[in-house]
């Protein structure tokens, strides 16, 4: 392919949309400063904050597509891993931009990785199987792989909300123990890494007879070596793509922490609503390629999606959240509350139990949903 061609076929008209949109209200949001640096009419205070919302969640979608387009050259798991790393770094600059705006923020981070699970292990499993039982009555995944990433939450989220209750102050780690926590947390994530991408390859790709896949029709993905010599033109311009568009988020995200504490705070909302904003700012655009995948009856990949995303979110945003606290000397609680720890370890185990089964059926889905709906009333109780 030409590089003209290329450039063509990368930068679409909807990806300048998104490039010009993002920088637009960066530049827009520059200017206009001085005259939002007092109280703001309320009315006023929500419509700045909803655009600046919903130019991240633009930027955001446009940051997957890009993602997405790298991981259909790459293949799984190579390019779940793409996706994931994407969506965690979008979160830890959101929290880091909320934790270091006005106001006290020492539990957005768990509020926010709290939300992040739910709305993972429930509400997107819960649709994705709602939507592919449905359509594929044989729909199943590979469970060595969903155990594996089942092992791996069982252990980082306990780290990461039950721990600190037990051993750490007043539910914080103490320093010594949040250097611990981080080295201990990413050792086991980046060794995960090694086996997913190496040895165990095969445990977290679609078994044959539940989808459409390479293996299933006999045909061997080409290894990333010979992807990456015959693509690399393609692959770096869109890795630059999507780094253009990642900025705007981390640009943005200050004002929209400084708006949202005023807002919430006026609304009266409870604390918690701040870290399901941006989980849900976060994840949409994922959960839609996720019941995408399932609806195609690759469950699979959108196991690698949902729970590769929840490990890559427990892997490294916590030990990033805690490496600001340490740096900055911010606060950071992550010990959760006994109704949370209750939910959390039900949605654990109900994720065993689901992903254990021959054949997973629109009926896993719906009790996945009633959990998350649990979740939403324990919110507000």
């Amino acid at each position: 392919m030409r590089t003209s061609e290329l450039l063509r076929s990368v930068l679409t008209p909807t990806a300048v949309i998104r490039l010009l949109l993002g920088w637009g209200a960066f530049l827009l949001l520059a200017a206009v400063r001085p005259l939002l640096a007092g109280p703001l009419p309320t009315w006023l205070l929500w419509l700045v904050l909803g655009g600046i919302v919903a130019v991240i969640v633009i930027s955001a979608f446009g940051v997957v597509i890009e993602a997405e387009h790298l991981a259909h050259r790459l293949g799984d798991p190579y390019g779940t891993l793409v996706l994931t790393l994407s969506i965690a770094a979008i979160e830890v600059i959101l929290i880091a931009a909320v934790m270091l705006g006005p106001g006290e923020h020492a539990t957005i981070a768990r509020d926010s990785v709290m939300a992040v699970s739910m709305i993972i292990l429930n509400l997107v499993i819960g649709v994705a199987l709602l939507v592919g039982g449905s359509r594929h009555p044989r729909l199943r995944a590979n469970r060595t792989g969903v155990s594996l990433y089942l092992g791996m939450l069982i252990v980082l989220l306990s780290v990461a909300f039950a721990l600190p209750a037990l051993i750490g102050a007043d539910g914080a780690y103490t320093a010594p123990q949040a250097i611990m926590m981080i080295v201990l947390t990413v050792g086991l994530y980046v060794f995960f890494l090694v086996r997913q991408m190496g040895a165990q390859r095969a445990d977290f790709q679609e078994i044959a007879d539940a989808g459409p896949t390479a293996s299933a029709v006999g045909i061997t993905p080409p290894s990333l070596t010979a992807v990456l010599r015959r693509h690399r033109t393609e692959l770096i311009a869109r890795s630059l793509l999507l780094i253009a568009m990642v900025l705007p988020i981390v640009l943005l995200s200050h004002d929209m922490a400084t708006l949202l504490d005023d807002a919430l705070a006026r609304a009266g909302a409870p604390v918690a609503l701040s870290g399901i904003l941006i989980a849900l700012i976060v994840f949409l655009p994922e959960a839609i390629t996720t019941v995408r995948a399932a609806a195609l009856g690759e469950m699979q990949r959108a196991s690698n999606l949902c729970h590769g995303a929840l490990v890559s979110t427990a892997g490294l945003t916590i030990p990033a959240v805690l490496t600001i606290g340490l740096l900055t000397g911010r606060p950071v609680l992550l010990a959760e509350t006994p109704v949370d720890l209750l939910l959390l370890g039900l949605t654990l185990l109900l994720t065993l139990a689901t992903f254990s089964a021959r054949r997973l059926t629109p009926l896993h889905g719906a009790v996945h949903l009633f959990v998350f709906a649990l979740y939403g009333v324990s919110v507000f109780s």
